[in-house]
């Protein structure tokens, strides 16, 4: 398998995920979603707010290979979260709207990279100003691990509140082989 069609794969995966977890988040009511359950980041609504805002984060951090991809575009105009519990959105509907732009971008730009690309090194800072330098493809790979991380929490705060997601499992999306090699 290509690299290229790996993240294009976890791309997709977290994309229906992520429609799955909101499609289940948006059952509870306000005051539900925002209430602490002793969550890492305390509420549903809060850690649903973190992987946006990791996901923003990471994906400024790629511009020097993605820019150049009319799909950056919706990305190269948010602003970078000062830190990893800001809120990017004051309600329910318009994270949901900030999900949809982030997965529909990883989904775009993830058809669109070749292995070169996804080899290529990127020198950031984190949140602490420690300077690393990593492929973009080890990159594409912890920002899907981190969503499946944190959705993870998501989906036990859900099932606490009577909530079933449902399938979670990445097998599920893969297509079967047609022959046995």
């Amino acid at each position: 398998m290509k690299l290229k069609d790996h993240v294009y794969l976890m791309a997709d995966y977290n994309q229906w995920m992520n429609q799955k977890v909101y499609e289940a988040a948006g059952t509870l009511s306000p005051e539900k979603l925002h209430e602490d359950k002793g969550a890492f980041f305390g509420s549903v609504f809060a850690s649903l707010n973190h992987i946006c805002v990791g996901d923003t984060l990471w994906l400024k951090r790629f511009s020097p290979v993605l820019q150049t991809y009319q799909a950056y575009a919706p990305i190269s105009a948010l602003a970078i979260p000062e830190s990893l519990d800001t809120f990017l959105a004051n309600n329910f509907s318009d994270l949901k709207d900030r999900r949809v732009l982030l997965d529909e971008a990883l989904l775009e730009l993830t058809s669109l990279l070749t292995d070169e690309e996804l080899l290529q090194p990127i020198s950031y800072q984190n949140q602490k100003g420690v300077t690393a330098n990593k492929t973009l493809f080890n990159l594409l790979m912890h920002v899907f691990n981190h969503q499946t991380h944190h959705r993870g929490q998501v989906t036990t705060l859900l099932s606490q509140s009577g909530i079933d997601v449902g399938i979670t499992d990445l097998v599920f999306i893969q297509p079967n082989v047609n022959q046995i090699r």
